[in-house]
């Protein structure tokens, strides 16, 4: 009897070790799930962050441009007033990874595409030095901004998957993780392909 005793006690700290080590197993997983999706949440912002770096260098440059086509497009004038009116609701917009934010920003895309398109109009201004100048830093900005919007939706759908994928959505439910919103191309856009470089070879 007393051998069965001691058996039986020694069954029972053979399981209590293995729920010990259940136990630290799920709370690893646990701390080291939740530290996955702050990484994924932090490389969101991080490729967003890029994203604003460079949509600021383009705000930066419609001033400077405004001034130089407006000399030459009486006509057009509505254009660049839309430009403008664009620029000034986009650096009020303080909801900056928004649905609306994102859908602007390909609007004032649109519409930079158009001036530029006009200016074959008008060969003193294509010409122009300052134009051609403005010309090359909106096709480098574009091509930043194409590989920037790359890198950040593919950092969002990395945390969607998280989030929604069994079993780390139930740790990321607890978090209260604010939605990012994909930067999508305009329906424009994706008829479309834009090519800044290729404008300016006529």
């Amino acid at each position: 009897m007393e051998t069965q005793s001691f058996w039986t006690l020694w069954e029972w700290i053979n399981i209590l070790i293995w729920i010990w080590w259940i136990i630290l197993i799920i709370f690893i997983y646990i701390i080291a799930t939740y530290n996955w999706i702050v990484n994924a949440k932090n490389s969101v912002k991080e490729s967003f962050s890029a994203i604003d770096t460079v949509l600021q260098n383009r705000y930066n440059l419609i001033p400077n441009l405004v001034e130089l086509v407006k000399q030459y497009m009486q006509h057009e004038s509505w254009v660049i007033s839309k430009v403008t009116e664009l620029r000034a609701n986009l650096l009020a917009n303080t909801d900056k990874s928004s649905k609306e934010r994102f859908d602007q920003e390909n609007e004032l895309e649109q519409w930079l595409k158009s001036i530029f398109a006009v200016a074959e109009n008008y060969p003193d201004l294509k010409a122009s030095t300052n134009f051609l100048e403005l010309q090359t830093q909106w096709s480098e900005i574009e091509d930043r901004l194409q590989w920037a919007r790359r890198a950040y939706n593919s950092a969002v759908k990395d945390l969607i998957n998280k989030k929604e994928m069994f079993p780390s959505n139930i740790i990321a439910s607890s978090m209260h993780i604010e939605e990012f919103k994909m930067f999508e191309a305009s329906e424009e856009a994706k008829e479309e392909k834009l090519d800044a470089k290729s404008m300016f070879n006529s």
